[in-house]
């Protein structure tokens, strides 16, 4: 019976390289290769909620107000709001994102709220692919996440974490899963491996605050919301690496440089000249591992609905609240002088109006697209970038790092917010520029 064993050995090897490559080729396929449908190009993710929305009708406004209804219930069915103060306050809000929602589907209400820069622009070009990308996306985001690739590229870069971004090599995949999944996991990773004593203090604020940033589903809803859809792949990596630069400058600056990097469980040195077999062995290990297909796909759904209810009410009033406010008061005006200066000095026609932009992001970090969408290329994709790179906004991800064990408080998170916008723009616009040539 021996000469039967390495026959099967070899069947299992090529299940698992099947599996390891398959679904992640699947993958960068859906979220990164344009593809020209009826006389538009762009990512078939993209091409799928566009046929999706097609079908559905006046009935997506309805399916919105479900997600959102659905969103307000959940810390009240699960009894979240009780956890902390900054929980009870949030599930305040969704249940004003329910009254807001009704009055966007219905009409009802003052007139101002209705004017197409408001409640209309906030719940048709956000609110409703917000809430059909996100859970479709997640199906999708298995065939990334769930298979290998991620593991192995995490290996691959490891040498570059430490001196780059001041973490240790593991912190590779947790950097690329949020920035590929969402800031939700991300968080969650982080905050467990810190519970464990394998990220200092330091290490987890700094994943915390520049690498769980908003996920590429999101990303998609920004480049649609600023037009920049023609130009998804420029967009997408040109913003993950000034987002990476970015954090490459603030872990050496206070509050980050400052914090505890004491931590009781250290990362062993990996063996010289084996990085590639590693990769190659961790990649697989997840690949073999890795649960079915629609097993994958069921959990990463499961996780996309709960994302989708948990943002929509939120997005609806916290949205709304950052329209009004950037409309009807001096506030982001008189906080985006802050940022002039980073962006006047590219000499761009909209600089006060990106600035004042890139202020309201702290609310919501939707609205330097949704008040930037009519504005010309260099000021549109600047926004799109800081709209991602900024990483931290009261909306969600902000009340997130409080829920964790993170020693992050409020006041720390607004200066580094503040050091992250100035160094995005001082990036982005001259990116946008050279876009701009290669494009034109």
């Amino acid at each position: 019976m021996h000469p039967v064993d390495p026959p099967t050995k070899q069947r299992t090897n090529a299940a698992t390289i099947f599996k390891l490559f398959v679904p992640s080729a699947l993958g960068i396929l859906i979220f990164f290769v344009p593809i020209e449908i009826a006389g538009r190009r762009t990512i078939l993710l993209d091409h799928m909620v566009t046929g999706l929305r097609s079908l559905m009708g006046e009935y997506s406004g309805i399916y919105a107000l479900a997600m959102i209804v659905a969103g307000a219930a959940y810390p009240l069915f699960k009894g979240y709001w009780r956890r902390t103060l900054t929980e009870s306050i949030f599930t305040v809000l969704k249940i004003i994102g329910i009254v807001v929602a009704v009055m966007a589907l219905t009409g009802w209400g003052p007139a101002f709220l209705h004017e197409p820069d408001m409640l209309p622009f906030l719940f048709e070009k956000l609110v409703i692919p917000v809430g059909l990308i996100v859970p479709i996306g997640a199906i999708f985001l298995a065939l990334l996440i769930s298979y290998g690739l991620l593991e192995l590229i995490g290996v691959l870069v490891q040498p570059v974490m430490r001196p780059i971004w001041r973490t240790p090599g593991r912190s590779a995949i947790d950097a690329v899963a949020s920035f590929v999944g969402s800031y939700s996991i991300g968080l969650l990773i982080t905050n467990r491996v810190y519970q464990a004593g394998q990220y200092s203090a330091r290490e987890a604020a700094i994943i915390a605050t520049g690498f769980s940033t908003v996920s590429a589903t999101f990303m998609i809803i920004v480049a649609r919301t600023l037009d920049l859809m023609s130009i998804w792949n420029l967009y997408f990596w040109l913003t993950l690496m000034i987002t990476f630069i970015v954090t490459a400058i603030t872990v050496r600056l206070p509050p980050l440089a400052s914090m505890d990097d004491h931590k009781s469980d250290g990362e062993p040195e990996p063996i010289p000249g084996k990085r590639l077999s590693t990769a190659w062995q961790a990649g697989t290990e997840i690949a073999a591992k890795a649960p079915s297909l629609h097993r994958s796909v069921a959990l990463n759904f499961k996780e996309g609905l709960i994302m989708a209810i948990s943002i929509l009410p939120s997005i609806m009033s916290v949205g709304l609240l950052g329209l009004l406010i950037a409309k009807y008061t001096p506030l982001f005006d008189w906080l985006g002088w802050l940022f002039y200066p980073f962006v006047a000095i590219w000499g761009l026609d909209d600089a006060a109006a990106l600035a004042q932009a890139s202020a309201s992001g702290l609310a919501e970090m939707f609205l330097p697209a949704l008040l930037m969408a009519e504005a010309e290329f260099v000021a549109r994709f600047a926004a799109g970038v800081v709209s991602v790179s900024a990483v931290l906004f009261f909306s969600a991800s902000i009340p997130c790092i409080l829920s964790t064990s993170i020693p992050l408080s409020v006041g720390r998170m607004l200066i580094v917010w503040f050091i992250r916008v100035a160094l995005s723009l001082l990036l982005a616009i001259p990116a946008g520029y050279l876009v701009q040539s290669l494009t034109s």
